[in-house]
């Protein structure tokens, strides 16, 4: 029985029981561990917003007589388990024919197994339900197979890379650490020989790379998992500084429930909100700033308030 099929047993024994119906008796009838009943039950309350009562005499639980009546949705996926079901589906259908051919077609059939769990077909489901993909750029299928390679394998490779930012091409030495899907883009942290540091490079810049017959430099975790999520967006790297921004109280109902960072601070101030970030390379965080115009404004530190106060003026010098 899997979960789908419990929940809708289980919510046919609470919704027709006039009693509290005990913890062992639903556990005998569903036949399942207590743990998994205790899960079940916490996930038909928490999530489907069941009116699930505990009565400690009967040490059972029941649907709240004086609620409205509850029935169970046709699907009940929370936004992490839907995303992560489609953009999987998504990703096999892209899959071309090639060496996992044999593999991609039960681990699709698998999917929309999955898919269809919450008692709707999972073509209708695929169907209602749209990723969209924002400034998407193209990697090459090769390049990608020996980047991912050499990650899992710990292997140093030798790339050809033309930063978009200093327009040049290079030929470097990384040792790859981590595959990074960011803004619907693909990048990899590695160590550079050449900077001799870690660095990100953007997967599509990369032309060609092949594996080098020399030592792997192992990475040191503590120093990496800081160089990742450290600092603001892609531009990875140690914070430096922190930038505080002034949304209105227009767009602050927008900014007020987004993340833009795991160690953010927000608060209200007469309706405005502000929200400090740390932040390494200011790059990304300057032109996430830009998109918001005046409903946003810099209060510190004041290099990036400058920075920014530079480019809205060399953008408004484009109209006059």
């Amino acid at each position: 029985m899997n979960r789908a099929e419990r929940l809708f047993h289980l919510h046919g024994l609470l919704r027709a029981a006039r009693y509290p119906v005990a913890f062992d008796t639903l556990r005998e009838k569903l036949e399942v561990s207590a743990a998994t009943l205790k899960r079940d039950i916490r996930y038909l309350r928490d999530h489907m917003e069941a009116p699930v009562l505990y009565d400690r005499r009967y040490n059972g639980y029941r649907y709240d007589p004086n609620a409205p009546e509850f029935e169970l949705p046709g699907i009940w996926f929370n936004e992490t388990e839907l995303h992560a079901l489609l953009a999987m589906e998504q990703l096999l259908d892209a899959v071309q024919p090639g060496l996992l051919g044999n593999a991609i077609g039960p681990l699709r059939a698998k999917v929309r197994k999955l898919l269809g769990e919450g008692g709707q077909r999972a073509d209708l489901v695929a169907g209602r339900v749209h990723l969209q993909p924002m400034a998407l750029r193209r990697t090459n299928e090769a390049v990608f197979g020996v980047l991912s390679g050499a990650v899992f394998d710990d292997k140093p490779l030798e790339i050809g890379y033309h930063g978009r930012e200093k327009n040049q091409p290079s030929l470097r030495v990384i040792h790859p650490y981590r595959l990074v899907h960011y803004r619907d883009n693909w990048y990899v942290i590695a160590y550079c020989e050449q900077a001799e540091g870690l660095r990100t490079f953007s997967l599509d810049r990369i032309q060609p790379a092949r594996t080098v017959a020399t030592a792997f430099r192992a990475p040191d975790a503590r120093g990496l998992h800081h160089h990742i999520g450290a600092g603001f967006g892609i531009f990875t790297g140690p914070a430096t500084a922190w930038a505080i921004l002034r949304f209105t109280p227009e767009r602050a109902r927008w900014v007020a429930d987004e993340i833009w960072h795991p160690d953010q601070i927000g608060r209200w101030e007469d309706g405005a909100y502000e929200l400090q970030v740390p932040y390494a390379d200011p790059r990304e965080l300057v032109m996430d700033i830009l998109k918001y115009g005046p409903d946003v404004e810099v209060i510190a530190p004041l290099e990036l308030r400058t920075r920014v106060a530079e480019r809205l003026e060399e953008a408004a010098g484009q109209y006059r």
